[in-house]
C-alpha cells in the first residue's frame, strides 16, 4: 500500500517535470514554468505603448486621483479623446494608433457634458466615432440576483466590453461604484473585478478616484488616495492632480506608482498644466516641468493682490517673464498668465 503511494507520488513528480520542460503546469492556484519559458512566451506579445506619456500604458489598470474640482474628469475626457483619435495631447506622448474607448460617466449629466464641449451650448466640439460614452439607465429595474447597481455593472462589464469592441475603459469614478470604497473589503472586490477584466479582455483601464480633503501645503503621496493600501496593491500605475499656489488655473500632475517605466514625474519634476477653455473644449494645456514644492501653499507666500503689484512693478522695470518668475519663485507660464489677466 505504502509502496503504491510512493510510486504514484514519484510518477506525479516525473509528469510535472516533463510538463515543466514543455510549457509548465498548473498546481493549485499557481502556473509554474521555467523562467526561460516565461521570457520566450512574453517575446511573442507586443511591447506596451504609452497611452498618456509614461503615466499610463496599454493593458494597465491605472488610477487617477485628485481633490474635488481640480479637473480629473476634464483630463480623463481629454485623454479619451486623444486615444480615440490616435493624436497625442500637446506636451504628452501617445504611441498607440486610434483605439475604441468606452467612458463610463457617473459624474455628469448629458447637458453638463455638452456644456464642457461647446461654446454656450453652441459650436460643439466634434469627437471621434471611436469615443463611446455611457451613463446609468436610471429607470432600469434591477435584476433580482443583484444587490445593487454596482454589483450588476461589475457582473456585466466584460460582456459590455465585448459587445462594444472597446480596448480602453475609463471609469468616472470609483466613489460612485463603491460608496464605501474607503473600506478595504469593498476596494478589494472592485479592484479585483477591474484587474480581472483588464487581464482577460486585454483592456487598458483608467479609474478616477477622489481624495479626502488634503493639506495643500504638503506633497501628494499614495496615502492621499482613499483606501490607498488595497487600491495601490491592485493597480499597475497611478498618478494624481494637485492644485497650484502660483495661478488659479494651474494644476500639476505627479506620478505616484509605475511598473513599465522609471519614476519620471516625481516631486522634483511634476508636469505643470493650465486648465482653460480657449474655444469649445475645456482642457489641460501643458506649460512646463517644475518642482512640486514651488506649487505648494506656504504661510510666507504673498497673497494674489500683493503678488500682482510686484509683477506690475517688475514689468515697469523691464524685467522679463523668466526673470520675474525667478524673483517670485513662480514659473514663466504663471507670470505670462497673470500678465495676460492684468493686461500688462
Amino acid at each position: 500500500m505504502i509502496r503504491d503511494k510512493v510510486n504514484l507520488i514519484t510518477k506525479d513528480i516525473e509528469n510535472n517535470q516533463k510538463k515543466l520542460k514543455n510549457k509548465g503546469f498548473e498546481y493549485g492556484c499557481l502556473i509554474i514554468k521555467e523562467a526561460n519559458t516565461w521570457v520566450e512566451e512574453a517575446k511573442n506579445r507586443p511591447i506596451p505603448n504609452m497611452l498618456f506619456s509614461e503615466l499610463w500604458y496599454e493593458s494597465e489598470l491605472c488610477i487617477l486621483f485628485a481633490d474635488t474640482n481640480l479637473g480629473k474628469s476634464i483630463l480623463a475626457v481629454q485623454i479619451a479623446d486623444s486615444i480615440s483619435k490616435g493624436k497625442a495631447i500637446p506636451g504628452f506622448k501617445l504611441e498607440s494608433p486610434p483605439k475604441r474607448v468606452l467612458y463610463l460617466d457617473f459624474e455628469l449629466s448629458d447637458k453638463q457634458f455638452e456644456n464642457r464641449c461647446s461654446e454656450e451650448y453652441e459650436n460643439h466640439y466634434q469627437f471621434n466615432k471611436n469615443f463611446l460614452r455611457a451613463e446609468f439607465h436610471t429607470e432600469l429595474e434591477l435584476p433580482k440576483e443583484y444587490k445593487n447597481i454596482e454589483e450588476y455593472l461589475c457582473a456585466t462589464l466584460s460582456d459590455i466590453i465585448t459587445k462594444t469592441k472597446v480596448s480602453v475603459l475609463i471609469v468616472d469614478n470609483l466613489t460612485f461604484l463603491s460608496s464605501e470604497n474607503e473600506k478595504a473589503k469593498d476596494a478589494l472586490v472592485l479592484m479585483k473585478t477591474l484587474k480581472k477584466i483588464s487581464n482577460t479582455n486585454n483592456v487598458s483601464i483608467l479609474v478616477l478616484a477622489h481624495t479626502p480633503k488634503r493639506d495643500d501645503s504638503k506633497p501628494i503621496s499614495k496615502n492621499d488616495l482613499a483606501g490607498s493600501k488595497m487600491l495601490m496593491n491592485f493597480c499597475d500605475s497611478c498618478f494624481a492632480i494637485g492644485s497650484s499656489s502660483q495661478e488659479a488655473s494651474f494644476r500639476y500632475i505627479k506620478q505616484i506608482k509605475q511598473r513599465n517605466t522609471e519614476h519620471l514625474y516625481h516631486s522634483e519634476n511634476v508636469i505643470v498644466c493650465s486648465l482653460d477653455k480657449e474655444t469649445n473644449f475645456l482642457e489641460f494645456h501643458f506649460e512646463d516641468f517644475d518642482s512640486e514644492k514651488a506649487h505648494l501653499q506656504t504661510s510666507g507666500s504673498l497673497n494674489l493682490e500683493e503678488r500682482d503689484e510686484q509683477i506690475k512693478f517688475l514689468v515697469s522695470e523691464g524685467k522679463t517673464n523668466v526673470h520675474i518668475g525667478e524673483m517670485l519663485s513662480l514659473t514663466e507660464g504663471a507670470i505670462r498668465k497673470r500678465r495676460k489677466k492684468l493686461n500688462i
